[in-house]
C-alpha cells in the first residue's frame, strides 16, 4: 500500500489555493461551470499522452493538472449547488464500496471478468432505481466520450448483454461489407449513404482491436504518431533531394514513403 500520510494536507492546500484563485484571479473569477470540460478533456488527454511515453513525472505533473480542473470545477459547482467537494468526494467514496461488494462486501469473485459483470449490475440496478423505463438502454453509455472511445465502449456494453462478434475476424467480415456498401453508395453519386456506411465501418474498426487485448484509442494514438514519424522522414529525404514534395506524382511519394518504412528499423 502506497504511503499517503501526506495526501490530506496536500490536497487541502491545493483546494485552498483553488477556492483563492477563483475569488483573487479575474481568469479564474469569469469562468462558468459550461466552461470546464474543454480543459478538463485537454488535461486527461494529456496524462494519457504521457503515460503512453512512460515518463514518471510527467504524468505526475498532468495528474495533478486534472486533480486541479476537477477542483476548480468542484468549485464552481458548489457556488451553483449543494454539492460541494465534500459531498463529492464522499459519493464517490460510498459508489466504489458499493460497487466493489467483493471488498466490502460478502460477494466473491474468481476473476476481473467477475468484477466487471459485478460493476455492470450494480450500475444496471443504479439507473433503475433512477430511471426503470431506460435501465438497459445503451443510450447514456458514454455519451460525452469522443467517438472512436464511445464505440468501443458501445461494444463491450453490447457484449456484456450478450450481443458481440464471436472474434475479431467476424469484425473485419463486417468492416469488408461496409466497405462494398460505402462503394455502392459512391457508384450511385449518393454521399448522405456513403457517409453513413463511412461510420458503420469506423464503429466496426473501432472495436476490432479489443479483441486482440488492445485499446482502441491507444491503437489509433500509435499509428498516427507513426504516421508523423514517416512523414517527417518523406519530407527529410525530399528536402536531401531537393525535391518538392507538392510537385511530385503519388507513385514518387509512394515511393518515399515505401524507403521512409524501410528506415523503421
Amino acid at each position: 500500500m502506497s504511503d499517503d500520510t501526506n495526501a490530506a494536507p496536500a490536497f487541502a492546500k491545493l483546494l485552498a489555493v483553488v477556492s483563492e484563485l477563483r475569488e483573487r484571479c479575474p481568469w479564474d473569477r469569469e469562468q462558468k461551470l459550461a466552461d470546464t470540460p474543454r480543459h478538463l478533456i485537454e488535461e486527461a488527454y494529456e496524462v494519457a499522452d504521457a503515460i503512453a511515453h512512460g515518463n514518471p513525472p510527467d504524468i505526475a505533473e498532468e495528474l495533478g493538472d486534472v486533480i486541479v480542473q476537477c477542483l476548480f470545477t468542484g468549485v464552481i459547482l458548489a457556488e451553483d449547488s449543494r454539492l460541494n467537494i465534500a459531498t463529492v468526494m464522499q459519493n464517490a467514496a460510498d459508489k466504489l464500496i458499493r460497487r466493489h461488494p467483493h471488498v466490502y462486501g460478502d460477494t466473491r469473485t474468481d476473476s476481473s471478468e467477475q468484477v466487471l459483470e459485478n460493476w455492470e449490475r450494480i450500475k444496471v440496478d443504479e439507473r433503475a432505481s433512477k430511471n426503470p423505463d431506460g435501465a438497459k438502454s445503451l443510450v447514456h453509455v458514454g455519451r460525452g466520450l469522443p467517438s472512436m472511445m464511445r464505440a468501443e465502449k458501445l461494444g463491450e456494453k453490447a457484449r456484456r448483454a450478450g450481443m458481440d462478434w464471436a472474434n475479431i475476424r467476424e469484425v473485419l467480415a463486417k468492416a469488408r461489407e461496409e466497405i462494398d456498401e460505402v462503394e455502392q453508395a459512391l457508384d450511385r453519386n449518393d454521399t448522405v449513404h456513403a457517409a453513413e456506411e463511412l461510420g458503420d465501418l469506423m464503429l466496426a474498426i473501432a472495436n476490432a482491436p479489443r479483441f486482440i487485448g488492445k485499446d482502441a484509442e491507444q491503437t489509433l494514438r500509435a499509428a498516427c504518431d507513426k504516421f508523423v514519424a514517416r512523414f517527417d522522414e518523406v519530407a527529410r529525404i525530399a528536402s536531401s533531394r531537393g525535391l518538392d514534395l507538392k510537385a511530385m506524382t503519388p507513385s514518387e511519394i509512394d515511393a518515399l514513403w515505401n524507403e521512409a518504412k524501410e528506415s523503421d528499423g
